[in-house]
Parts: structure tokens; sequence; C-alpha cells
């Protein structure tokens, strides 16, 4: 496969495979449609970076993220669907089929499920980009196993920060939730385990402001937001779950969006442009589950199943 003119024709070509994107190519093997998954960067999604998932139906005790992610993509390879190690770097909406240029190559493609999903926000604040992979993280099971025995903060108050932070205390001697807020967003039963486990310790109303240190996170400088007080906290690593980004950004000006950078769809997951489908976090602000995702993916691949079969008649 080269970019010299021979692109690649395929009926549904599928960007990202988390959850979403998954889902969606085992629904439209099963049509016998021979979907193309291209994997992007992260094989599996941001699940695939889960230590445990304990709230996907159908495993009680608990499945790991890259598991479930293997599991999907086993199941969707099964059917027919076929799994690409690339990653999309341009699309081309204006006439169909749809223009896909990739690393590696181009595809031309009927009908296209996009799924590249999301990713973590920053705090933009001075030390946080220099020490990153040195003490600051965006993934409590990627790294956690590196603060045994250390003390480590979090940042955030939603159901991520407080389950991240939770999932450390296996390693870390104490774990400390920075929130800006005085109340948490998460849901009471993780407020609850957070606020009763002994490694657990929280400073509200306060942000960082500065991360300290040369070769690795030594401390962070903190500002109460109420009292303007500023503080050193020390600390050996910093974890920063505010929230995350669409990576919509190739679909800029080519499809409708909602201000934060979401595509818009329907209910049937239809984006503005006939034929193009999207799924899971990157049309998806509000759930972000992996069952949420994978429920969406099936959507559009059964919708664009359905466009495709009107139009061959």
């Amino acid at each position: 496969m080269g970019s010299n003119g021979n692109a690649t024709h395929v009926k549904v070509l599928v960007l990202g495979s988390g959850p979403a994107g998954l889902s969606a190519a085992l629904y439209a093997a099963r049509a016998e449609l021979a979907p193309i998954v291209l994997t992007g960067i992260q094989l599996g999604g941001q699940a695939a970076l889960t230590y445990t998932i304990e709230n996907y139906p159908g495993f009680p005790e608990g499945v790991g993220g890259a598991q479930l992610g293997e599991l999907f993509q086993k199941q969707a390879e099964h059917f027919g669907a076929k799994v690409e190690f690339d990653t999309a770097s341009a699309v081309d909406l204006s006439t169909r089929p749809f223009k896909v240029t990739t690393d590696s190559g181009e595809y031309k493609a009927d009908s296209l499920i996009i799924s590249t999903g999301a990713d973590p926000n920053k705090l933009k604040i001075p030390g946080e980009q220099e020490l990153i992979g040195r003490g600051v993280s965006y993934c409590a099971t990627c790294d956690g196993w590196f603060f045994k025995d250390k003390k480590v903060v979090i940042v955030g108050g939603g159901d991520s920060a407080l389950e991240e932070g939770l999932f450390i205390t296996r390693y870390a001697s104490s774990v400390t939730v920075i929130h800006r807020r005085q109340e948490f967003r998460a849901s009471p039963i993780l407020q609850h385990r957070a606020k009763e486990h002994p490694k657990m310790n929280f400073i509200l109303n306060s942000i960082v402001t500065e991360v300290i240190g040369n070769e690795k996170v030594e401390a962070l400088r903190l500002k109460n937001i109420k009292t303007g007080d500023e503080t050193v906290f020390e600390t050996d690593g910093l974890f920063i779950f505010i929230g995350h980004t669409p990576n919509t950004e190739m679909f800029k000006s080519q499809l409708k969006m909602n201000d934060l950078g979401y595509i818009t769809v329907n209910d049937k997951m239809e984006t503005s442009v006939e034929g193009v489908y999207a799924a899971g976090e990157v049309a998806d602000p509000h759930f972000r589950q992996v069952i949420t995702s994978a429920g969406m993916g099936a959507a559009a691949a059964i919708q664009a199943t359905r466009f495709l079969e009107a139009e061959s008649g």
C-alpha cells in the first residue's frame, strides 16, 4: 500500500481501537462489510490503560482494561474485521468515497466511523511538561507502581480522580487529593471510599500553580483560592485528572461540533456528513464509560450497514 494513487478501498473504515471502534468493527464485520480498523496510537484506547474495569457487565470479578480490549479485538477479527496498526493523519469528507490519509498510505471509504477518543487535559503550569514521566503522570495504572512507599498528589474532583487515587493507595504511602472546589463531583460511593481510606488526605479550595523539581518532582506550589495563601507541598508524584479534550482536530471545519470540540451526533450516531458516524468519547462528553462507548460503536455500525444497504438497493 502506498500513497501513489493505489488507495485501499473499504466499505467501512473505523478510526480508533477503543471500545467504540472495536464494537463498531464487530457489528460491521458480522454484517459482512469487512471493516478495517486503524488503531491510532493507543491500541484499545484509554480503557486499555485502566488497571481493572469493575463496571463492565459480564465480569463480576472485574477485568483488566488491556485484557478487555484484546477480547474485543479478537471477537471483531473472528468475524472478519482487520485491525491495522496505523494512524489517520488527514481526512477529506467533501466527496465520497471519503479519503483518509494515514502514516503508511491512503484509504477510500464508503462509510466512516470516527472513534478517535479523547486525551487527558493538562494543568498548563510551570514544570508540568518538563517533568512528565519523571513524577508527573496522567495515568495511575501506567505509573502507580513506580511510587511504591512514596508520597503522591492527585489533582481533580471527579470519578476518575478518586478512582485513580484509590488505585494508587495500593503502592503509595500517602495520596493527597487537591481539588479547586469545596465539593467533589465524584459519585457518592467513591467519595465515601476515598474519605474512609487511611492513606487518603484532602486539600480543598486549592490549585497547583507550579511543579518544583530538577531531575524529578520534589514539591508543588499550592495556592488556596479563598485566602490566596501559597504553600510548598513536598511530594514524589503528581497525577492529573481534570477532564479530557476530544481528538477531533482533523475533522474541524468538516463536521459539526460543540464548543468543546466533541463531534455532534444524533441518536443514530450520524454526524453532519451523510455516511460518517461518530462513537465513544469523541462524541460523548457526558458518560465516558466503556459500556456507553461500546453501545455507541454498535449503533454507529448498524446505521452504517443500513446506509450502505439502502445505497446498493
